[in-house]
């Protein structure tokens, strides 16, 4: 890949990246190192990929698979958890933060999907292929995983309350 390539595919592909490695990881320092070891993945990959979507989908999957892995390291597991949705965030906007902070909220995985779904605007056919999933499974995730953020919200608002049986 030429160096004028990959500066195009940086350019191109950068956001999508760091803001579901920011998303996956709840942490702005852990996602630009993520960020750049997709690229660096990229750049050293000799494959040569169908299309742009397929490209796009090439990423994604070693972004997840790569925050995945990070968050199995000891280290994440004896750091005390934080969400890092402020002002320096790629998400900042003031219409949505609220939002954000309730998506950090949400499984890691499901968080995934709802980024893939409602941003990036993939089908659940496009998902299960690039997250390597059955496309039912997709399906019933993105359930669970709306239910689970309408759920925050209600508890958020005051709005949820439990009956005891």
């Amino acid at each position: 890949m030429t160096e004028y390539t990959f500066r195009e595919k940086l350019t191109q592909y950068k956001n999508t990246v760091f803001r579901l490695a920011v998303g996956y990881t709840k942490n702005i320092q852990d996602a630009e190192d993520i960020t750049q070891d997709v690229f660096l993945k990229l750049y050293c990959n000799e494959k040569e990929f169908e299309s742009d979507e397929h490209e796009k989908a090439w990423l994604i999957r070693v972004t997840v698979n790569l925050c995945k892995n990070h968050l199995k390291t000891s280290w994440m597991r004896l750091r005390s958890p934080q969400s890092e949705y402020d002002s320096n965030t790629a998400f900042y906007d003031e219409s949505n933060i609220e939002m954000m902070e309730m998506l950090s909220k949400v499984k890691p995985d499901y968080r995934v999907l709802l980024y893939l779904f409602y941003y990036e605007q993939y089908k659940t056919y496009e998902i299960a292929k690039i997250l390597k999933r059955n496309e039912n499974t997709v399906r019933t995730q993105l359930k669970r995983a709306r239910e689970q953020l309408r759920l925050l919200m209600l508890e958020e608002r005051g709005e949820l309350y439990e009956y005891k049986v």
